[in-house]
């Protein structure tokens, strides 16, 4: 059985969990044990499967003992930024319906009137059970033990968050592990040890964290990202894998040689929810060697495409073919389906069935007639079946009655030795309708000046068609980007068109 339980039967000292920040290891032992234990007094508060629990908690071993709790009595259960404003926060847990709240005691207390069990990690809360002495209640037989499934919400970058729900089954322990697959292509299993250090709210963080569990290998986690403590983290604990960001990627890049750490025995280096800038990517190969794997998906997982290292490297800028579901490029106002080369709306079909919480038009207009479901990407595939992403379709410039995607000229000037990142959007334009303008953040800040913009400039003419080339480049200390490398360009545009 490839569950939690399993591996407590036969390793109960292994490590499931190692806080870095503390040295804290929970072991499987534990795990099963306290898990088990906050079940129960999930169960005695009414909870039963379908019901929903929720947690706003920074990264800790608790949130796994919280999450498995949830999970193996058939709950859904939904992790809280916790970066969150208290009305942010608040708008995600009314409409998730959570009857349950654990929260970490350093967060704001939310008034929510409809939560009827509230638990408090660390220092005490009124009106709250210490979570401490829950999971250290009774670990005996659960009255019922299934497969339960997280319900995350969308960043929000776009728009106002969304709950994203897949089908419940609970079927029993171990039935459901739906990135089994992948995670046994990335060289995963019982010995393997992954250093994670995303906030555990988001989806691949969690959700591999939670498939390292099951298989039996050792999750390695952290506070806020540290470059430096991350490698240090990989080389002490000999970290088989890793899942990262390329803002994380970036930042190691930028560490002095004598914090590079030793990361030799690394099978597989993951990357996903961003863009990785290709001069990012090659940089990272050249020092880790072909072990590092780049997906892309989404919190729906209604489609996932993959890619390694040698692959990349002959597609360079590519995400690779798919590996759950089929890719199709779409045109958006006809819905015919488009061929190599033609960039189009990046669509899937065959992979999880997925809904918007509580929105059935928002669920609808994720599929089109002939069935098909998209993240709302805009791209193209080439003739060997690789996908490439343009832009986000919400972010399509139109300009004097062109369709231009601002990522074609972010590509370009990441590979300028002055730019160390960039923004491009569109701003109204009384001649042209929208104009395209590229925020920079430079390598020196100090070439800030006319000179930088005109070289700027003509290297994105030489590379690009003129129409696809910003009409206004300015420059930025920093780019507001979410944990997870992805740019708030909506924020970033609304600012820049006042």
């Amino acid at each position: 059985m490839e569950y939690p339980t399993a591996h407590a039967r036969t390793a109960p000292g292994r490590a499931a969990v190692i806080d870095e920040r503390t040295g804290t290891t929970l072991t499987y032992g534990a795990l099963e044990e306290r898990s088990r234990a906050v079940a129960h007094r999930l169960w005695d508060a009414g909870l039963r499967p379908g019901d929903q629990v929720a947690l706003a908690v920074a990264n800790a071993p608790e949130f796994y003992e919280f999450c498995w709790a949830a999970h193996r009595i058939g709950l859904y259960y939904t992790a809280v930024n916790t970066h969150l404003t208290p009305g942010e926060a608040r708008h995600v847990l009314t409409d998730c319906g959570a009857e349950v709240l654990l929260t970490d005691g350093t967060l704001p207390e939310l008034d929510l009137p409809d939560i009827r069990l509230r638990l408090a990690l660390g220092e005490p809360r009124a009106g709250h059970e210490p979570y401490e002495d829950v999971a250290s209640g009774s670990t005996g037989p659960l009255p019922h033990e299934g497969e339960g499934e997280k319900m995350l919400y969308t960043s929000g970058t776009t728009g106002v968050p969304k709950g994203v729900a897949r089908p419940l089954t609970d079927g029993p322990p171990g039935s459901v592990f739906l990135i089994r697959p992948l995670m046994l292509r990335m060289g995963f299993g019982p010995e393997s040890v992954l250093v994670n250090p995303a906030p555990l709210y988001h989806s691949a963080p969690l959700g591999y964290g939670m498939g390292v569990h099951r298989l039996g290998g050792t999750v390695v986690i952290d506070g806020r990202f540290d470059a430096a403590r991350c490698l240090s983290a990989m080389e002490r604990h000999a970290a088989t894998h890793g899942l990262f960001v390329p803002t994380m990627f970036s930042r190691m890049l930028a560490l002095p040689d004598h914090e590079r750490y030793d990361v030799s025995h690394l099978v597989t280096a993951a990357h996903g929810a961003a863009p990785c800038p290709v001069p990012v990517k090659r940089r990272m190969i050249d020092w880790w060697g072909p072990r590092i794997v780049e997906y892309y998906a989404g919190t729906e997982g209604a489609g996932m495409t993959m890619i390694d290292s040698d692959e990349w490297l002959a597609h360079q800028g590519s995400v690779g073919r798919p590996v759950s579901g089929a890719v199709h490029i779409v045109d958006p106002e006809t819905g015919d389906e488009l061929g190599p080369g033609e960039t189009g709306t990046v669509s899937f079909t065959g992979g999880a069935q997925f809904r918007y919480h509580g929105d059935d038009a928002k669920t609808a207009a994720a599929y089109d007639d002939a069935g098909r479901n998209t993240l709302g990407d805009i791209g193209h595939v080439d003739h060997d079946g690789y996908l490439y992403l343009t832009d986000r379709a919400s972010f399509t410039v139109i300009s004097g009655g062109v369709n231009i995607y601002p990522r074609e000229a972010e590509n370009v000037l990441l590979e300028h030795p002055l730019v160390d990142d960039v923004a491009a959007f569109g701003v109204p334009d009384d001649d042209l309708g929208e104009a395209l303008v590229a925020v920079v953040v430079l390598a020196d800040p100090a070439a800030d000046g006319e000179e930088t913009v005109r070289s700027l400039a003509g290297w994105c003419t030489d590379r690009l068609a003129r129409q696809k080339c910003p009409r206004r480049i300015t420059f930025t200390e920093r780019l507001p980007r979410t944990e997870t490398g992805k740019l708030a360009k909506r924020t970033l545009r609304e600012h820049y068109t006042r």
